[in-house]
């Protein structure tokens, strides 16, 4: 066997990643509320802005009593990575300057003062900015608006932001958004893919690929703004955390050694007494493969909602370590197949190979005790 072809194939084994699947979400099923409807019970932040009037969330400002910096009231249900959030807002009528906002992805800055940085569903009672994402307090990076509003963005690997798209015009979008009412906001974060709509128009659609800034899990927060006094509302917060769907059930499935059942290269199937006799260990998110004696290892993250789904792949050692090496996979029970693209080549959009295509497909099974 050449050795070209037993490095593909090892570095395919690398492609044994434990990947989920995160069903759409339907209806209400699988959302839990955030809020009880009574008191601030599950949420922490200062007393003096925030409380609970008829049912609803409220956050204020007064001439008497304004707030030197932005403050946060953060959900202390934990860290959220994968999630949808639905919840509804309106402001107190009569004040244009009032600005409010989501932070998602985040972390608490400063205890005492309940400030919080990272990624934010941003909405406000003037005409601009309500839908955009924006990094407060420069925890992603210091990107400031990462997106604006009816804008679809790629932040690319170099960390530059690119417009690759449109949502509509941002007047249409604002026409559609109710003044001194209440307003239905969705977050959706998967993976690096990021979604904003109001009343169920998209705000922004945002790919964060800059992996030097990306936030990939945080907290949860409402924020009211320092400067003019304001009033924001909040009611019917619930929370569906996408990634226990699929992820974690796959990851758990996938735990164990697996070997190499039969591989194809390049449009050419690979001859059985050519497939190498390895072993591929995966422990928690983090592979070991062993051949002849020779161990190597590497960690991966993975998109469960992409379709195909993704994974990639960073090796520890070997002559990939340092580079990310980009894979599709599907599995069912105790077989799965990868498809593996070689360094240079783009991420395999099929599970197909071609002549001189640098892609690989390979079949596994579970090894046997």
């Amino acid at each position: 066997m050449n050795n070209q072809l037993a490095c593909s194939l090892a570095l395919a084994a690398l492609a044994l990643i434990p990947m989920g699947r995160s069903s759409a979400v339907a209806a209400e099923e699988g959302f839990k509320p955030m809020f009880n409807g009574k008191d601030l019970t599950g949420w922490d932040g200062n007393k003096q802005f925030w409380s609970v009037k008829d049912g609803a969330i409220v956050g204020q400002t007064t001439p008497e009593n304004p707030t030197k910096g932005n403050t946060f009231l953060v959900w202390t249900g934990g860290d959220v990575s994968d999630f949808e959030m639905r919840f509804s807002y309106r402001f107190a009528p009569n004040n244009d300057r009032a600005n409010s906002g989501v932070q998602y992805r985040s972390k608490v800055m400063n205890q005492q003062t309940w400030s919080v940085g990272g990624y934010q569903a941003d909405f406000e009672a003037g005409p601009n900015y309500s839908g955009i994402l924006y990094d407060e307090g420069g925890v992603a990076g210091g990107r400031g608006i990462m997106a604006g509003r009816g804008e679809k963005v790629v932040w690319d690997k170099d960390c530059q932001k690119q417009v690759v798209g449109s949502l509509g015009k941002s007047e249409d979008i604002q026409a559609a958004i109710k003044k001194d009412d209440w307003n239905d906001y969705v977050i959706i974060a998967r993976g690096n893919h990021f979604q904003h709509f109001i009343n169920g128009k998209p705000t922004v659609d945002v790919v964060d690929e800059c992996e030097a800034k990306r936030v990939k899990s945080g907290v949860i927060a409402l924020q009211v703004h320092a400067g003019p006094p304001m009033k924001v509302e909040f009611k019917n917060l619930r929370l569906k955390t996408l990634a226990a769907e699929g992820a974690v059930a796959d990851l758990e499935k996938l735990q164990g050694a697996w070997e190499i059942a039969g591989a194809e290269l390049n449009g050419s199937v690979v001859a059985s007494y050519d497939l190498p006799s390895l072993v591929v260990t995966i422990t928690g998110k983090s592979y070991t493969v062993n051949r002849d004696g020779e161990t190597d290892r590497g960690e991966f993250s993975i998109d469960p909602t992409k379709q195909p789904k993704q994974l990639d792949i960073r090796p520890k050692s070997g002559s990939d370590e340092g580079r990310t090496l980009l894979a599709i996979y599907a599995v069912d029970g105790d077989s799965f197949r990868v498809c593996y693209a070689a360094p240079g080549f783009g991420r395999p959009t099929a599970f197909t190979t071609e002549p001189d295509s640098g892609k690989l497909v390979v079949n596994y099974r579970r090894k046997k005790q």
